[in-house]
């Protein structure tokens, strides 16, 4: 499921205790925006896969040496800092319209999530961190004998 970032798909379904927490999840991509670090805030798309949960976070230009990703007390925190290129003045002016500087986007994860084996790729300005899910035993019924 891809989420809008002005919408959340599953506002209004009630209080559906599965639904209840993708919205806790959900909606905590909306409370990482006030962040006291946004002087560069960018773009992040999820998703919800069978096993795994996805957060896609654009960062062209930004090295990978400048990402940290954490986990601490299921609150996922990507962090960094988009470094400022040198700057080429043309005549008495010059126009940047780039955002750069440091960035923080918390996120609260689900509490069924297997947080030891979260793995994290950068490859072409996109990092990809992937959430498993905790992989849950089903309930079996056992019959007790009757003497």
């Amino acid at each position: 499921m891809l989420v809008s970032r002005y919408l959340n798909p599953i506002h209004g379904y009630g209080k559906n205790k599965r639904l209840g927490l993708l919205n806790d999840f959900l909606n905590s991509f909306d409370e990482s925006e006030n962040s006291p670090l946004a002087d560069f805030k960018p773009a992040v798309n999820t998703r919800e896969g069978r096993d795994a949960y996805h957060v896609d976070v654009d960062l062209p230009g930004v090295k990978k040496e400048n990402i940290e990703v954490d986990v601490d007390n299921n609150i996922l925190t990507i962090s960094g800092q988009r470094e400022v290129k040198s700057e080429v003045k043309e005549a008495d002016y010059y126009k940047i319209e780039s955002s750069f500087g440091k960035f923080q986007r918390s996120f609260t994860l689900p509490e069924k999530v297997d947080v030891e084996n979260i793995r994290a790729a950068c490859e072409d300005g996109v990092l990809e961190v992937v959430i498993p899910k905790l992989q849950i035993e089903p309930k079996s019924t056992k019959k007790i004998e009757i003497k």
